[in-house]
């Protein structure tokens, strides 16, 4: 008896876009078309997020102005969440708002606090158009929040203020894939 294809099997890993890319920083256009190059997009991110060692991983990283992210992130219980959203609308953050280390595939060895709430909603479709909604809290909230903004044009520095803000940009300058 054969399981589930492992996600990203049949995939192609695509250069990611780094901090600057003009990609990154537009809002992303809905998904319309639900066909077999919706399928193949969700399997191209879930091959490159797990190439670069990631969590979560949005279609405008890989130069695609889609709203569609995937994901393979643990919560604080070390439950494991895998699955992808299209056309994800946050519907809920609330609780505690937390400050952690918080990274990105776009601004690869850079991190910093970022504040977050623990608790996040997202609700859309799947690449088959079925209904979903998914709630995660912890550090799984933090990627779906990070990836719901990245479909916004925001990267996590966009959400800092004040030295740590200036440290993660000036650290970006001086990186090689700036």
């Amino acid at each position: 008896m054969r399981g589930k294809p492992i996600p990203g099997s049949a995939g192609r890993v695509r250069p990611l876009r780094m901090l600057g890319d003009p990609t990154l920083h537009a809002p992303c256009e809905p998904v319309t078309d639900f066909g077999p190059s919706l399928a193949r997009l969700v399997e191209d991110l879930f091959a490159t997020m797990y190439r670069a060692n990631g969590v979560g991983l949005a279609a405008n990283q890989i130069g695609v102005p889609l709203r569609v992210f995937v994901f393979d992130c643990p919560d604080d219980e070390d439950v494991r969440h895998l699955g992808h959203i299209v056309n994800p609308r946050p519907t809920l953050t609330d609780g505690v708002t937390v400050r952690g280390a918080e990274g990105c595939l776009s601004l690869p060895g850079l991190e910093a606090g970022t504040e977050r709430f623990d608790h996040a909603v997202v609700e859309g479709v799947t690449a088959d158009g079925e209904p979903v909604r998914i709630d995660g809290t912890g550090f799984f909230a933090r990627c779906l929040q990070h990836e719901c903004d990245h479909l916004e044009g925001l990267v996590y520095p966009d959400r800092l203020t004040g030295w740590r803000k200036a440290k993660v940009l000036r650290a970006a300058r001086r990186a090689s894939w700036s």
